[in-house]
């Protein structure tokens, strides 16, 4: 499945008989040797929430919290009638999210909301190697070049860089160096926002782990919070994406809501053969 062009392939952990170790999930990840994806979303049991949810990165690393990977996850549950019911929550690996299938065509969920939680901007929370309380408008050098990076937790670490043009070639080489920067040590996923209006923007994502990225949901969440807490925004926004675009809502509280679009590549069984070398190495 794909949200706004980030795609995840969906498993049960109840319908597989194999761990999701490192050398698994890139190999299921990469298009030549695997299926090809931006990531796996995984269902697991839960005893706080109605589901329990997991998400891995390509690189075979877990990520805390993904907005799109749990989008796609609400309408894997909807579609393949895990749940009858259009609200329910949702345990990830940091809080329990609560979800609202908002749209439907022939029972199959279209448009997802999500409340994603509260943002914290607490350096040591984020986590920020900083004795600053908050990360925002601090300068970081990324190689050659010094950027003003504002840094926020959603369920995952963010660093938000406000500019006035966005430049594809830019966030390409510079993201990952951010991304991997000392002061970050979980790493962090970049964004480079440009402000259209108080309630639009237009943003580039680096994901940790990932790379390069179409669309993602958390990071339309911290961009926002980023606005809002800079002063450049109001609490309702209209992210927008190379994927497609996301509606943020951000109340007085910090807590975060995101509205979006899921949608079905694709469904099958994992071949003989791709499970037997699922644990070799390969030249990925």
């Amino acid at each position: 499945m794909h949200g706004l062009g980030n795609e995840y392939i969906v498993l049960d952990s109840a319908n597989i008989d194999f761990q999701l170790t490192t050398q698994t999930v890139i190999r299921l990840c990469n298009i030549h040797f695997g299926i090809g994806s931006d990531g796996i979303v995984l269902k697991v049991p839960s005893d706080k929430a109605d589901f329990g949810f997991r998400v891995y990165n390509p690189d075979g690393s877990e990520a805390e919290k993904s907005g799109n990977g749990l989008r796609i996850f609400c309408k894997y549950l909807y579609d393949y009638r895990h749940t009858g019911k259009r609200k329910f929550s949702v345990e990830t690996l940091t809080d329990i999210v609560y979800a609202d299938i908002i749209e439907e065509v022939q029972g199959k969920a279209i448009r997802v909301r999500v409340d994603m939680g509260k943002a914290i901007f607490s350096s040591h929370k984020i986590p920020v190697s900083s004795d600053l309380p908050e990360f925002i408008a601090q300068k970081v050098t990324a190689g050659d070049r010094e950027y003003e990076v504002n840094c926020v937790s959603v369920g995952n670490p963010h660093c938000v860089v406000i500019k006035q043009d966005l430049n594809e070639s830019e966030i390409r080489k510079y993201g990952p160096l951010l991304e991997n920067h000392p002061i970050f040590p979980n790493r962090i996923n970049v964004q480079f926002v440009k402000p259209l209006s108080r309630g639009e923007a237009q943003i580039l994502i680096w994901e940790r782990g990932a790379g390069y990225t179409l669309a993602s949901g958390s990071s339309s969440c911290a961009v926002s919070c980023v606005l809002v807490k800079r002063g450049l925004a109001g609490g309702d926004l209209t992210i927008h994406m190379q994927g497609g675009t996301l509606k943020i809502q951000v109340d007085d509280e910090w807590n975060i809501r995101m509205t979006g679009e899921a949608r079905e590549i694709a469904r099958g069984v994992l071949g003989n053969e791709l499970l037997e070398d699922l644990d070799k190495p390969f030249a990925g």
